[in-house]
């Protein structure tokens, strides 16, 4: 081994790892805001603080009366089966219900009728914070 003194290289070039996770950043980025879209509600504004519940089951209720679980349109005559089924299957404690302000009062009231019927006894209602 005589005249061949550099041997064996062993630095990790890091240049390629530093451009996937760039580019994974950036999908990252830009799909993240698709991921949480759901139904658009124009949701009446309060003065009540922030809800502090971990992953309530979300009903939706649009400006038309339409009732959703999720993003799944459910008639209202069928809630009050799957909330059942819901409590039952202990799935959820906590139910949140986002209601448009433009909605017929009524159906809320039927929603949080059904509610009541299921065995749920906490029950959230969504909305914006007040502007001051």
């Amino acid at each position: 081994m005589t005249g061949n003194k550099k041997g064996l290289v062993a630095d990790i070039n890091v240049t390629p790892l530093v451009d996937v996770m760039l580019v994974l950043l950036i999908i990252f980025m830009i799909t993240a805001p698709l991921l949480s879209t759901g139904l658009e509600v124009d949701l009446p504004q309060t003065k009540a603080g922030d809800l502090k519940q971990k992953e309530p089951l979300l009903i939706v209720i649009n400006a038309k009366g339409e009732v959703f679980v999720g993003n799944k349109k459910i008639a209202l005559s069928a809630l009050g089966k799957f909330l059942a089924q819901t409590k039952k299957a202990g799935l959820k404690k906590d139910i949140n219900i986002k209601a448009d302000k433009r909605c017929p009062y009524g159906v809320v009231a039927k929603v949080l009728a059904e509610v009541k019927k299921a065995g749920f006894e906490s029950v959230g209602l969504v909305t914006k914070p007040e502007r001051t």
